[in-house]
């Protein structure tokens, strides 16, 4: 049975590298063996967000990868809270999609970040989820998605 890292390496995807929280909160908040993870958006390599509009000159699959990428920034962030991978459940996610008014395809869009948590975690990626449409997100970007998970100690 392969890690969540083997599975990363055979899916040819790597964690990005935390940018640092846009404002005055931290990436993730611990009690117990819950984290909660801060609501992140789909990032370029170099930092700068997607931006747009699903619906109205973002397609639906262009969102769905943009919810991958941002399953890959909150899977950063639970490394960065747990050391390893191999440790996370995944208990629920919030996914926001900036929308135009009559699309209506939001859990499609979130389905990017869910399929990804499966993917990579297996059973442990599996979760309750809700995913709304919103008329805007903070810098314009496509989605923006929050996780809560769990800590398995051994």
């Amino acid at each position: 049975m392969s890690t969540p890292e083997q599975k990363l390496k055979e899916l040819g995807l790597v964690l990005p590298v935390y940018a640092g929280p846009a404002a005055n909160y931290v990436p993730f908040k611990r009690h117990g063996d819950v984290i909660y993870l801060s609501g992140q958006g789909p990032r370029r390599p170099d930092g700068s967000y997607i931006t747009g509009k699903v619906g109205a000159g973002v397609s639906l699959e262009e969102a769905y990868g943009h919810a991958r990428l941002v399953a890959l920034g909150l899977l950063g962030v639970a490394k960065m809270a747990a050391g390893d991978l191999g440790k996370i459940e995944v208990l629920k996610v919030l996914g926001m999609v900036n929308a135009a008014p009559d699309f209506g395809s939001h859990p499609k869009v979130i389905n990017g970040c869910s399929d990804l948590l499966v993917e990579v975690l297996g059973e442990r990626g599996r979760h309750a989820r809700s995913a709304v449409g919103v008329g805007s997100l903070p810098n314009q970007m496509t989605v923006e998605i929050e996780a809560v998970m769990r800590i398995l100690e051994p």
